[in-house]
C-alpha cells in the first residue's frame, strides 16, 4: 500500500487544475453564466412547458409535479391559431403598435429639431420640461389619461371636442355672413358628435390608448435623437447651403441621415415596450368593448385569471415572445444595430 507524500498530493492537484489562460477563464465566468442563464431561461423554459400541458387553475401549476395535469404536446396551440379571439388581438397589437410609434416619430422630430435650434431661446428649461413624463410612475399617469378620455358630457377631451366643433362652426357663419349669398352650413364631415364615448366606442378607445402611450413614450425617444442632433456636423448643412439646398432638403438629405441610427435604436426600443403594453387597456376599458381592443398581453392575462385557461395564457405569452423575439432580431438584423449606434 503506497502513501501519498505531500508533494505528491500537490502535483495531483495541480494536474487538476486549469493550465492555460483561457481555461481559467472560462473555470471563473463558468459560475456566473450558469446563474445567469438558470435567471433568465428558467423562466421561459418553465413557461414553454406549461403551454404544452392542460392545467386550468393556479393550484394545478403546483399540481403538475404529482401528476394532477397532463402534457397535450401542440393541443393549446393548434386551438390558439384556430381563435378568431387571437388573430383580432394580433392585428390589434401590430396596428398599436405601427400607428403609436408613426405618432411618436413625428412628436419627437418636431421637439427634438425644436429643441436644438439655434434660434430658440430657453432650450435648456424646454428639455427639462420634456422628460417630466419621466418622473411619473405609468399607472399614475395611465390614470389621469383615463380620466381626460372620460366619457361625460363634460369630460376634458369632450370639451375639447366641442370647443373644436364651435371653431368650425364659427368659421362657417363667418364665411356665410361675408360671402351671404352662398347660404353655408358648418360640413357634417368636419363636425364631431358630442359627447364621445371614449372607453365604449372600439376606435375612440384605441385612440386614447395611442395618445396616452405616445405621452408615455415620446420623452425617452427625444433624448436620444437630441442627443443625436448635436453631433451633426455644422460643416454637412453649410456645405448644403453652399450648393443651394433649403431647410426641408438639409433636413432629408443631411440631418435625417446624420441622426438614422439613433432614431431607429429609439424606435426599435420604444416599439418592443408598445408591444408588450398591458396597463394603457387594462386601466382605460380592459380591452374593450368586449374584447375588441385586447392587446396581446391582455388576452393572455384575461385567459389565465378570469377563464382559468393557465396553459392557453402560457401558450399566447410564448407567441409573445416569439413575436417580439423575430421583430428585434429583423430589426437589428436589417438595420445594422449589432454594430453599433
Amino acid at each position: 500500500m503506497s502513501v501519498d507524500t505531500p508533494e505528491g498530493v500537490g502535483n495531483r492537484i495541480r494536474r487538476l487544475l486549469p493550465s492555460r489562460a483561457t481555461d481559467i477563464g472560462v473555470v471563473l465566468v463558468l459560475p456566473g453564466l450558469v446563474l445567469f442563464s438558470l435567471f433568465m431561461l428558467f423562466p421561459i423554459a418553465f413557461l414553454v412547458y406549461l403551454s404544452i400541458t392542460d392545467v386550468s387553475r393556479a393550484g394545478d401549476v403546483i399540481g403538475i409535479f404529482q401528476g394532477e395535469a397532463s402534457i397535450v404536446w401542440f393541443a393549446n396551440y393548434l386551438e390558439l391559431f384556430t381563435d378568431g379571439e387571437f388573430w383580432n388581438s394580433i392585428g390589434v397589437t401590430w396596428l398599436y403598435v405601427g400607428v403609436s410609434l408613426g405618432l411618436k416619430l413625428v412628436l419627437t422630430l418636431v421637439i427634438a429639431i425644436l429643441l436644438t435650434h439655434d434660434r430658440v431661446a430657453g432650450k435648456r428649461y424646454m428639455r427639462t420640461l420634456v422628460i417630466v413624463p419621466m418622473g411619473f410612475p405609468p399607472i399614475f399617469v395611465i390614470t389621469i389619461w383615463r380620466a381626460i378620455f372620460s366619457p361625460a358630457k363634460f369630460g376634458p377631451f369632450n370639451r375639447l371636442v366641442s370647443a373644436y366643433n364651435d371653431v368650425v362652426i364659427g368659421l362657417t357663419e363667418l364665411v356665410d355672413t361675408i360671402a351671404f349669398f352662398l347660404a353655408l352650413r358648418a360640413p357634417e364631415l368636419l363636425l364631431v358628435d358630442v359627447p364621445v364615448n371614449w372607453t365604449g366606442g372600439r376606435w375612440a378607445a384605441f385612440f386614447g390608448y395611442v395618445v396616452t402611450e405616445t405621452w408615455l413614450a415620446y420623452p425617452f425617444m427625444v433624448i436620444i435623437v437630441v442627443s443625436a442632433l448635436q453631433d451633426v456636423p455644422m460643416e454637412l448643412h453649410d456645405a448644403a447651403k453652399v450648393d443651394g439646398a433649403g431647410y426641408l432638403n438639409r433636413l432629408r438629405h443631411v440631418t435625417i441621415p446624420a441622426i438614422k441610427g439613433p432614431l431607429v435604436f429609439a424606435s426599435i426600443l420604444t416599439a418592443a415596450t408598445s408591444f408588450q403594453n398591458f396597463l394603457i387597456p387594462w386601466v382605460f376599458n380592459k380591452g374593450g368593448p368586449g374584447r375588441s381592443n385586447e392587446l396581446l398581453l391582455v388576452y393572455g392575462y384575461r385567459e389565465a385569471r378570469v377563464f382559468n385557461e393557465y396553459a392557453m395564457s402560457s401558450a399566447i405569452m410564448v407567441v409573445a415572445i416569439g413575436f417580439i423575439g423575430l421583430f428585434m432580431w429583423l430589426a437589428v438584423k436589417k438595420t445594422n444595430l449589432a454594430d453599433g449606434v
